[in-house]
C-alpha cells in the first residue's frame, strides 16, 4: 500500500518559480508518479528529507531491508540526466551508487550513505579537507569521448546571461568582481589541464559518512573540466565561514593543503575559486533567491589574497 508523498513548501515554491506551468503540472502528477515507482521498485518510503527544494528526495528501503534513497526530479531537467550519468560512470568509487533509474519519469534510486553525517560535522578543518581530497581522488576519471556533460566553459556563459539581462551592465551584482571573474574565466578556460569528469558541486553537505567507503559524495552535477575547478569549491564552504573572523587565514591554509594534496597549481586553484564564487552569486539571483552575499564575501577575501 502506498502513501502519496508530501510536497514540502520549499519544493513547491522553487519548482513553481523555476519551471512555471510545467513545474505546477509536475507537482500535480507527483503522487501518481510516486505510486508507480514505489510499486514497480517494491519500496518502503519515508517522509522527504527536510530542506529539499530542487527535487523530491526521501529515505527508502528495498524489500530485503537495504537502505536507499528515492529521488524524483523534473524529468526534462538536464541536471537530472547528467547526475544519473555521472553516478553511472563513478560506479560507486567515491560516490553513492545508482541502483535504479527511470529516465522518462525522472526517478532514481540511490545507495543510502549511513550514518550519513555531512562533512560539516568534522570540526577540525584540516582533517575535513583531507577527507575531501581522498574522495576527490577516487571520483575523478577521464570523460568519455561522446559524453553528455556540460563543459566548465558552458557554465561560464552565466556571465553572458547576466550581461544580456542587464543590457551590458551587472544589475544588482557589483561590477568589479564580475569583471574580475570574467577575466579569470577567459584566462583559465583555454589553458586547462587534461579535462576529466568532475562532481561539479563538491561541497561539505554533498560529502557524507558511509560504511562501504568511509566518506562518499552525493548529488553530482557532472561537468567536464580540469581537476582544480572541482577542488576550488571547497575553498568557500560551508557558507557561514564567510563571516568567521579568521576566514582569510582558513582560505590561505586550505589553498596550500589542497594544492599539495592533489598536486594542483595553487594560483589556478585560487583563480577558479574566485571566479566560481562570483558566478555562484549570480546563479542564486538567476534561480530567484537573490544575490548570494556569502559568495561575494568569499570573492572579496580571495581577491585580497592576490595583493
Amino acid at each position: 500500500m502506498h502513501v502519496p508523498p508530501s510536497v514540502p513548501e520549499s519544493l513547491a515554491r522553487a519548482t513553481t518559480a523555476m519551471r512555471g506551468p510545467a513545474g505546477v503540472e509536475w507537482l500535480r502528477l507527483l503522487p501518481a508518479l510516486f505510486a508507480d515507482i514505489q510499486q514497480r521498485w517494491s519500496l518502503s518510503v519515508g517522509s522527504p528529507f527536510p530542506g529539499i527544494w530542487a527535487n523530491w528526495v526521501a529515505p527508502a528501503a528495498l524489500p530485503d531491508g537495504t537502505p536507499c534513497v528515492l529521488k524524483l526530479s523534473f524529468p526534462q531537467d538536464m541536471e537530472f540526466k547528467t547526475e544519473a550519468e555521472a553516478l553511472r560512470l563513478f560506479d560507486g568509487r567515491g560516490a553513492c551508487r545508482l541502483l535504479r533509474l527511470d529516465r522518462d519519469l525522472g526517478a532514481m534510486l540511490l545507495e543510502r550513505c549511513t550514518p550519513g553525517a555531512p562533512l560539516t560535522t568534522v570540526a577540525d578543518d584540516e582533517q575535513a579537507m583531507s577527507i575531501a581530497t581522498d574522495v576527490l581522488r577516487r571520483l575523478w576519471r577521464p570523460a568519455p569521448p561522446d559524453h553528455p556533460f556540460p563543459l566548465v566553459s558552458d557554465w561560464a556563459r552565466g556571465f553572458d546571461r547576466l550581461r544580456w539581462r542587464y543590457e551590458g551592465g551587472t544589475g544588482p551584482m557589483p561590477a568589479a568582481p564580475v569583471e574580475r571573474a570574467e577575466a579569470l574565466f577567459a584566462e583559465l578556460i583555454p589553458s586547462q589541464a587534461e579535462p576529466v569528469l568532475l562532481h561539479g558541486d563538491f561541497h561539505h553537505d554533498n560529502v557524507l559518512s558511509a560504511r562501504r567507503e568511509p566518506w562518499m559524495a552525493i548529488d553530482p552535477k557532472g561537468v567536464v573540466g580540469e581537476p582544480a575547478y572541482d577542488a576550488a569549491t571547497l575553498l568557500r564552504e560551508p557558507p557561514d565561514l564567510a563571516h568567521a573572523p579568521n576566514a582569510g587565514q582558513v582560505l590561505e591554509r586550505r589553498l596550500d593543503q589542497l594544492a599539495e594534496a592533489l598536486g594542483l597549481d595553487r594560483n589556478r586553484l585560487h583563480g577558479w575559486a574566485l571566479a566560481q564564487a562570483v558566478l555562484s552569486a549570480y546563479w542564486s539571483l538567476e534561480d530567484g533567491h537573490g544575490v548570494w552575499e556569502e559568495a561575494l564575501i568569499f570573492a572579496r577575501l580571495l581577491s585580497e589574497m592576490e595583493g
